[in-house]
């Protein structure tokens, strides 16, 4: 709590990986630590992955190869700072948040989690990295929706954040707005049934 007031993220990863390798149930303010301490460490390097994707961009347009080698290199860098941190925490949920997960809550909460790291992994990859990540972030959100409509509410705020992320997936990673919209739309309808 200290880590996260102050904002060290980092740090507070790594208290948070050390509780969840405990190999108990995390409680929902432990589970909600760690969701926030991979969020934010996470959150920013995608920021900085956007802006300096962007910056390639103009620069590849404007025809200037020496820079656009540059940032190339720069971008690389922080793709596998990225991909660092979606592994360590993906690891963690296979090994031990998964595993010890009990409650119908705590299963949805990281598998939903497992889809959204392994959907950030396929933002940033190409080719065969690219599908594997994305074929892996819908099999998690799958299991984690089956999960949530037998054991949470309509509407349970995960099952909706499940929801939302999902439909995100289906449009940013798949190309796939009708799903998104189809998906969005029913966990709507069946909320304020």
């Amino acid at each position: 709590k200290l880590a996260e007031q102050a904002e060290r993220y980092d740090e507070m990863v790594t208290f948070m990986k050390d509780v969840a390798k405990l190999g108990v149930e995390l409680s929902v303010e432990e589970r909600n630590l760690l969701s926030v301490a991979y969020k934010n460490v996470i959150g920013a390097r995608r920021a900085s992955w956007r802006i300096i994707s962007s910056i390639e961009q103009k620069e590849d347009t404007k025809g200037n190869e020496l820079h656009v080698g540059k940032i190339k290199e720069y971008r690389s860098k922080v793709e596998a700072e990225l991909a660092e941190v979606c592994n360590d925490i993906l690891a963690v949920l296979d090994q031990h948040l998964i595993p010890s997960a009990e409650a119908g809550e705590s299963k949805v909460f990281y598998h939903k989690m497992k889809g959204d790291y392994h959907r950030y992994l396929a933002e940033f990859a190409s080719g065969d990295g690219r599908k594997t990540a994305s074929e892996a972030a819908h099999e998690s959100y799958k299991q984690a929706t089956e999960i949530a409509q037998s054991d949470l509410a309509p509407t349970h705020p995960i099952r909706l954040g499940l929801a939302l992320n999902f439909s995100v997936f289906y449009y940013e990673i798949l190309n796939s707005p009708d799903r998104a919209c189809h998906l969005a739309k029913q966990a709507f309808d069946d909320a304020i049934a």
